[in-house]
C-alpha cells in the first residue's frame, strides 16, 4: 500500500487518532489529528495535531505526545504493513481552539453581546 494515496493518509490519521486515545496515557486535553503528510518514499510523516483544552493541558499533551513518539511509530508499524515504516514528526496545530473561539464568537454576536 502507498501512503501517498488518500485512502492510504485517512487511514493513517486514523490509527494515529486511535492509539493516541488508547495507547498514549497522561493526555488531559481533547487530543485530534488534524492532517497527515506522508513522503513520496513514504519514509516520513509530517502528523498535525490539535488539542482542546487549557494552556495547561496542552502544553501538558504536547510534552506526552512528544515523549510518545517512538511508541506511535512502533504502534502505527504493527497495523500497516508497509516497507518501511514512516519516520513520524508531531506538529501542533492551535485549528481547533481558533475555530472554538470563532464559534464562541458567533455565539456572543448572535445574542447580542457583541456589537
Amino acid at each position: 500500500m502507498s501512503l501517498r494515496n488518500e485512502r492510504g493518509r485517512k487511514e493513517l490519521m486514523r490509527d494515529i487518532s486511535e492509539i493516541l486515545r488508547k495507547e498514549v496515557r497522561g493526555l488531559e486535553g481533547v487530543v485530534s489529528v488534524v492532517d497527515v503528510e506522508v513522503s513520496h518514499d513514504n519514509s516520513f510523516a509530517k502528523v498535525y495535531y490539535s488539542v482542546l483544552g487549557s494552556n495547561e493541558q496542552v502544553e501538558k499533551d504536547k510534552e506526552i505526545i512528544e515523549k510518545y513518539t517512538g511508541k506511535v511509530r512502533y504502534e502505527v508499524g504493527k497495523r500497516i504493513r508497509l516497507r518501511v515504516t514512516p519516520e513520524i514528526k508531531f506538529i501542533y496545530s492551535d485549528g481547533l481552539e481558533q475555530g472554538s473561539r470563532v464559534l464562541d464568537l458567533i455565539d456572543k454576536i448572535s445574542r447580542g453581546e457583541i456589537k
